[in-house]
């Protein structure tokens, strides 16, 4: 067998023929969008490459199973999502009280960027495929059982007919309606109430210039001023730091109580993370030294309000592809 036909993408029994580096080069086309979907179900990204690297294990040890009844992708996806099930039933936590998810890891955007296109006339799809990567989601659907959260996926995100999740999952279709039943009634029970106002595309201006005042803000430690950008409802956490803080009034003293105001030499970089508007902030603990990682602060826009701040440690930093420190002299 000749190395192009090696690559092309299997049929029939063709994976029986297929030697390790040829079948690792047609599974790495699929490994951004199986992280993905792995992140989906299990809302870290570090157990995502986890479970993608065992998806490829186990499929190179399967491989002979391969009967060309579905798609390569199609027969990745199963395993992928067999996998992630299995993981959910040996170490996965309820979310704690008050709905914290404290696993929530960010994604960040630039690889998010090397997602297939999909149908870019679809603006439906391309809704979908940026609202169901947003933190409010990730944590809704981490609050469903595993079965149902993998039909909701399979079925509202990747658009897989009812009969082939079916198959994945060895269940019955009605099995799978009735699971898909109470996987939208769990969301619509932890989903935002104004999800039809959800970014959805392209920060507009308004967005941009309430971010800009949110960093300024935040840069000259104004409480105050931070404090007139929120709205009434709004909501903050730092997962994996227990402690949820929902309403302007209890957000402001959390952060008064930190000693957030007293708080010198910051600075800042603009960013984004799970499509979403994000701010990196440095500190300089040194007269003379360099700006360090402190927290990266993901935000959700509602209406001209900010109504939710996840906020992430420094050890996201790296992952994020954030500098890992800003000169003193403010050159970068």
């Amino acid at each position: 067998m000749s190395g192009n036909t090696r690559l092309q993408e299997p049929g029939g029994s063709g994976l029986a023929e297929v030697d390790e580096p040829a079948f690792s080069g047609l599974a790495e086309r699929h490994r951004r969008e199986l992280h993905v979907h792995c992140y989906r179900m299990l809302g870290s990204f570090e157990d995502a490459e986890d479970t993608v690297q065992e998806t490829f294990l186990r499929a190179w040890r399967r491989r002979e199973t391969f009967q060309g009844r579905s798609t390569f992708r199609a027969w990745l996806y199963r395993i992928a999502t067999n996998a992630c099930l299995d993981l959910l039933a040996k170490c996965r936590p309820e979310p704690a009280t008050g709905g914290e998810v404290l696993w929530l890891q960010p994604y960040p955007d630039r690889l998010l960027d090397e997602l297939p296109a999909g149908d870019a006339d679809d603006p439906h799809a391309v809704a979908v495929a940026r609202e169901t990567l947003e933190l409010a989601y990730l944590v809704a659907v981490q609050h469903l059982a595993p079965r149902p959260r993998a039909v909701l996926i399979l079925r509202d995100v990747l658009g897989w007919p009812a009969k082939e999740v079916a198959d994945l999952l060895g269940d019955s279709v009605n099995s799978v309606n009735s699971a898909l039943q109470r996987a939208r009634a769990g969301m619509r029970e932890h989903l935002p109430t104004e999800r039809q106002d959800w970014t959805g595309g392209e920060l507009d201006a308004g967005t941009r210039e309430l971010v800009r005042r949110y960093t300024d803000a935040c840069l000259a430690t104004d409480i105050a001023e931070v404090a007139t950008l929120l709205r009434d409802d709004v909501r903050c956490s730092m997962p994996p730091t227990p402690g949820l803080h929902v309403g302007r009034e209890a957000v402001v003293k959390d952060w008064a109580d930190s000693g957030f105001a007293d708080m010198e030499h910051l600075r800042a970089v603009l960013t984004s993370v799970n499509r979403q508007p994000a701010v990196a902030f440095y500190h300089r603990r040194e007269p003379d030294g360099a700006y360090l990682p402190l927290t990266i602060d993901v935000l959700r826009v509602t209406g001209g309000a900010i109504t939710e701040i996840v906020t992430f440690h420094d050890d996201r930093f790296p992952r994020l592809g954030l500098p890992e420190l800003l000169p003193a002299d403010g050159t970068e």
